[in-house]
């Protein structure tokens, strides 16, 4: 379930949300923090959380924080735990559910954190989002036991465990962030589990019989389009977020 066998051609096709979102912190990691004369600083001015300007109508900061983080270990941390922990839940979920419920977890964290946190700190991250999946993991290691063998569930807790207590160990992390995106996972888990079944878990895989021996002439042409596509994908979400930044500096600070 965690331990990660594909090639990497077979990691993007089988987890293209997955693999489209930890593009995206890796382009704006390299774009915010190392290219910062190309713009990189404003957008992460732009884009990072702070509650007063939230509270001034800046509302896109309860989103954009998801995709920004501060520093090499920061961004390496949450790409490597949604590299392990994301595939499990897409293929269970699809990828717009999948989706979503990062997505969601990751804003009702940032809300929560308007009403209780420092109105003048920054903050940044997708460590919501990640716990946000914990939480997921939470619920099926509590109720829906029918999702997760017994070596897996024992897995994730101890990695959850550890999570939290380094969440209050470690200075600079917003632990508001942390414990309320793992609240909201397992909150939200009943509503996106409702109808899954152990089995969805393998939908996505091409399960081939190993006595069958076949040939498809065209594998190579396939391949690389779908490659292309893939491309296709990340740099065109890139672009959207790059306009989105955009078109928010020229209506509100220009």
């Amino acid at each position: 379930m965690f331990l990660r066998n594909e090639s990497f051609s077979e990691y993007i096709r089988f987890y293209k949300v997955v693999t489209v979102i930890i593009a995206i912190n890796l382009f704006f990691y390299i774009w915010t923090d190392i290219f910062t004369f190309l713009g990189g600083a404003e957008i992460r001015m732009l884009g990072i959380g702070n509650n007063f300007f939230i509270s001034l109508g800046e509302w896109w900061r309860l989103v954009t924080p998801i995709f920004l983080h501060g520093g090499l270990a920061h961004v390496a941390f949450n790409s490597f735990a949604l590299f392990l922990f994301g595939p499990a839940l897409e293929r269970m979920l699809g990828g717009l559910r999948f989706l979503l419920i990062y997505l969601g977890t990751g804003i009702l964290a940032n809300i929560v954190y308007l009403f209780l946190g420092n109105p003048m700190t920054y903050h940044l991250g997708a460590s919501g989002a990640v716990f946000g999946l914990f939480g997921v993991y939470i619920y099926m290691v509590l109720v829906r036991k029918d999702l997760i063998s017994n070596v897996n569930a024992q897995m994730i807790t101890v990695i959850i465990i550890v999570g939290v207590i380094m969440t209050f160990i470690n200075p600079g992390i917003n632990i508001i962030a942390h414990i309320f995106g793992l609240i909201s996972g397992a909150l939200l888990a009943p509503l996106f589990l409702s109808r899954v079944r152990y089995e969805d878990q393998f939908v996505t895989r091409n399960i081939h019989d190993p006595d069958d021996i076949g040939f498809d002439p065209d594998r190579w042409r396939k391949k690389a389009r779908f490659k292309k596509r893939i491309w296709y994908y990340i740099a065109g979400t890139a672009l959207l977020m790059i306009a989105f930044f955009f078109v928010i500096d020229t209506l509100f600070f220009r």
